[in-house]
């Protein structure tokens, strides 16, 4: 804690069992070498009803969450700043626990290194017999300014580790907080110093098992953190069991910030099949809705893998991963719409609709409404579905520089897909006669939306000539 990159997180959740109950706040604390790096929260809506006990405990209403985003919505957010980090909490179990099922929903494998300040507060006062945080706060004469609020409790575990320190002094403190933290222990396959090597930079790590078989590939923005966490002797999930039973080499490439990482990763995933990564894979059965909304009389016409043109982005409803999926898409919005089976497609047939002879049409294939408003209409409930254009004229470079300064990467892009990552001068004049239309990777869209969305310092833009 004290000599560890860390974050003090907190949440209010909605009971007290992880696999069951939600979150409703989450606050993190961002501590490095002593300073408080960065003070975060969100209020979580959390899908369900959040008990009156527990409103009136923390504050925080049914109505105060209502137009919070959900976890999912979060989850890239929150990833972003608890990956590498040692994570500290009160009754850490709990908070570990919730985070980690969260995760597990939105399909992402979370670990870290864990610290329970429950546990850490025995360890120095061992002569007292309670330690929950109301007596602590008493106990080191500290206040709380938003008591059960997940900030405000968070920030309390950072004052806590101050008086400690200053109570029983850094060294005591430090050599209580590496027993707890049980060490990362190497995998029977691997020589004992196999993570000293690794740095604690941006980057992709590969694991190998017999015969050089991928095992997985991971990205992080502290390699070390992300590969000792997959080891780490609590909280193993049955995946990193399975890899640590089977690990016999460890590889990695460093990159210069996040957006490497991320490109890095999602192109060895589909080129190397690993055997234990689920998410990234290539999908050949990628198929999006194509529709104008210019020509009313025409229903939206699924677009396969060679039919998706980044360049009509704004024409194009929904990337999915198969044809099953996009079809059920459009039923669901059509029954919450109450849109027309025929006008959108989904019959074929003359005459009024199933949907309408059951009452959940509007009657735009009778009469009883115009084709003009059901477009609207159909424009309007296709809206969340819409892919962004691409925001520039032509093709941009993204340079990251990494934070030793080490290490300076361009990533070079066109309407949404991922032309080459150069280092050099020379090898941006290499790609630069390249024209040939760039493959579309509905992952990598997702990567650069997210990323151009919210841009993080020191990070450049830069556009090229057209």
């Amino acid at each position: 804690m004290l000599d560890h990159h860390t974050v003090y997180v907190d949440l209010e959740t909605t009971g007290a069992t992880a696999t069951h109950d939600r979150i409703t706040e989450i606050g993190v604390i961002e501590v490095n070498r002593g300073r408080v790096v960065s003070e975060w929260s969100s209020l979580v809506n959390p899908g369900v009803s959040i008990p009156p006990m527990i409103q009136a405990l923390t504050g925080i209403t049914n109505d105060m969450v209502a137009l919070a985003p959900d976890f999912e919505d979060l989850h890239h957010e929150v990833l972003k700043r608890l990956d590498g980090k040692l994570f500290v909490a009160h009754n850490a179990r709990f908070d570990y626990g919730f985070l980690k099922n969260e995760f597990r929903r939105c399909g992402v494998s979370f670990n870290a290194r864990v610290l329970c300040t429950v546990k850490l507060s025995r360890k120095l006062y061992p002569h007292h017999a309670r330690h929950n945080l109301d007596t602590l706060l008493e106990r080191h004469n500290l206040d709380c300014e938003a008591r059960h609020r997940a900030l405000g409790d968070a920030k309390v575990l950072w004052l806590l580790a101050q008086k400690w320190a200053d109570e029983r002094g850094p060294t005591l403190v430090q050599g209580a907080i590496d027993l707890l933290v049980k060490s990362q222990s190497v995998p029977a396959g691997l020589p004992d110093l196999a993570f000293d090597h690794i740095p604690e930079t941006p980057g992709v790590y590969l694991f190998y098992g017999d015969n050089e078989v991928v095992l997985y590939v991971g990205k992080s923005i502290n390699l070390r953190a992300r590969v000792m966490s997959h080891f780490a002797d609590d909280h193993r999930v049955n995946k990193d069991m399975q890899i640590a039973q089977q690990i016999k080499r460890i590889d990695y490439r460093e990159t210069a910030g996040e957006l490497g990482a991320l490109l890095l990763e999602s192109r060895l995933v589909k080129q190397l099949a690993p055997v234990h990564n689920r998410q990234l894979r290539r999908n050949t059965q990628l198929c999006a809705w194509h529709w104008r909304d210019t020509d009313i009389e025409a229903a939206p016409r699924l677009a396969t893998a060679g039919d998706i043109d980044p360049a009509k982005f704004g024409e194009l409803y929904g990337l999915f991963r198969s044809r099953a999926t996009a079809i059920e898409a459009l039923r669901e919005i059509a029954a919450r719409h109450e849109l027309c089976h025929v006008l959108i497609g989904l019959e074929k047939r003359a005459g009024p609709c199933f949907a309408h002879q059951i009452k959940r049409c509007r009657g735009a294939c009778v009469g009883l409404e115009s084709r003009a408003q059901h477009a609207l209409r159909l424009k309007e409930a296709l809206s969340a579905l819409r892919t962004l254009p691409w925001p520039y004229k032509g093709r941009i470079g993204v340079r990251e520089v990494a934070t030793n300064g080490e290490i300076a990467e361009l990533h070079v892009l066109d309407h949404w897909c991922h032309i080459a990552t150069v280092k050099s001068e020379a090898e941006l004049h290499d790609i630069s006669e390249t024209r040939a239309t760039p493959t579309f990777d509905v992952d990598t869209y997702k990567i650069l939306k997210r990323f151009l969305a919210k841009l993080p310092r020191g990070v450049e833009i830069i556009r090229f000539a057209t």
